[in-house]
């Protein structure tokens, strides 16, 4: 037989060299599977027989009954409506959460037809799921040609493992519509705030909003008894570690072709994990249109306002696009002083001076016309520090001898 001459203690032939570590192989990269594992299993191809990483991550005690939430504060310009987090969907739509710290970017949202937003047929999610289905059909050839019944059994198991993931996560996912209409109703316009101080505006209809923002998103499993669902889990732990047992007695050459595998399934979903999530879901049921303010960036996609503003200059060119500031004091985006509100006052009336601008700018990536907003030549840092130097002067009238903290 073929064999290497090694250091003393050290193995002579293949055959002696052991891989018991490829079975943990098997088990690694949760965070990675984890990553999309919402919208994989939102897809048709989640019944596929393949090869995935770590499927014990997929395999909870208890499967989640709403999207995840993104940090952030949604509120209604005209509706009274607000929110702690942002809809899981209606991020995925826009896709703003890395805007830049203090920017304000302006879209409008219309939906174009009655279907719902669902996971893509053809996605780089798509890709890695095709490549475990490949590498597995591979792995179950060589174990045959090497007849090598643990293989074969360990092939079977891992592979069918992710068809039984699949009976007992797949779902589909309910935007809620309105069932009768109830006349006429405000704008649904939203403004976002997100953690950096960053906002996004959104202008649509009041239905779209509700959908997108305000209503809790539905998710409806194929397979709603619970107990029926732990028992898959538990039939499926006990495939995971029958199949991860086979491994480790199946012949060392093809012990090398399943770290392998392994090894390259995982690069792949890790790969697909860092991609933005948008590119895995379908919302062609939305139509998203760029707008901008006048002192925007053309040259960035998606146009926002961002020239190393501060979070008063953002607030500001966001007054200027909702010509409203209920919505400001509602969501806690300014102190309820009564220079801020003094503040406030001006910049409403100010917004109010200008609309649209008479020449729009132009989006040099699709090269097309966007609809600008108008930002009046109005100082709105300086006008808010004076308010805020006025509002001490006549607290130290008032208070004379009030202790100061900070001098």
């Amino acid at each position: 037989m073929w064999h290497w001459i090694g250091e003393p203690g050290q193995p002579k032939h293949l055959s002696d060299l052991q891989l018991d570590i490829v079975g943990f192989l098997a088990i690694l990269g949760e965070g990675s599977v984890l990553a999309n594992a919402q919208v994989s299993t939102l897809s048709k191809w989640i019944f596929l027989p393949r090869l995935i990483p770590a499927p014990q991550a997929l395999m909870r005690p208890t499967r989640p009954n709403k999207l995840e939430p993104v940090p952030g504060w949604v509120t209604g310009v005209f509706s009274g409506n607000h929110r702690d987090s942002i809809n899981h969907i209606g991020n995925i739509i826009c896709d703003a959460n890395s805007l830049p710290e203090h920017s304000v970017r302006v879209v409008s949202i219309e939906r174009q037809n009655q279907n719902d937003v669902k996971a893509k047929t053809v996605a780089p999610l798509t890709l890695v799921l095709f490549l475990g289905f490949i590498l597995s059909v591979l792995l179950l050839v060589l174990s045959i040609i090497r007849k090598d019944a643990m293989s074969m059994v360990a092939t079977a198991l891992l592979s069918f493992l992710s068809s039984l993931i699949g009976l007992g996560n797949k779902w589909e996912l309910k935007l809620p519509k309105r069932k009768a209409p109830v006349g006429k109703v405000p704008r649904g316009d939203v403004v976002i705030r997100y953690p950096k101080g960053a906002f996004l505006v959104v202008r649509c209809e009041e239905d779209v909003a509700r959908e997108l923002y305000f209503a809790p998103e539905t998710i409806k499993y194929l397979l709603q008894h619970g107990p029926a669902y732990r028992i898959l889990s538990l039939v499926g732990t006990m495939m995971l570690m029958g199949g991860v047992i086979c491994l480790a007695n199946a012949v060392i050459e093809l012990q090398i072709a399943w770290a392998g595998a392994y090894m390259l399934l995982g690069a792949g979903y890790w790969i697909v994990a860092a991609l933005p999530a948008k590119l895995h879901w379908d919302s062609s049921c939305y139509v998203v249109q760029t707008e901008c303010l006048s002192d925007s960036d053309p040259d960035v996609k998606g146009m926002p306002s961002a020239n190393d503003y501060s979070f008063t200059q953002a607030l500001w060119r966001v007054i200027v696009v909702t010509k409203n500031t209920e919505w400001v004091i509602r969501s806690d985006a300014a102190p309820d002083t009564q220079a801020w509100r003094n503040w406030l006052t001006k910049a409403r009336e100010m917004a109010n001076t200008v609309e649209l601008a008479e020449k729009p700018l132009i989006d040099k990536i699709t090269g097309a016309k966007v609809t600008t907003w108008q930002v009046p030549d109005w100082d709105a840092k300086e006008y808010l520090g004076k308010m805020l130097a006025d509002q001490a002067a006549k607290d130290e009238i008032e208070n004379p001898k009030r202790e100061l903290k900070d001098v």
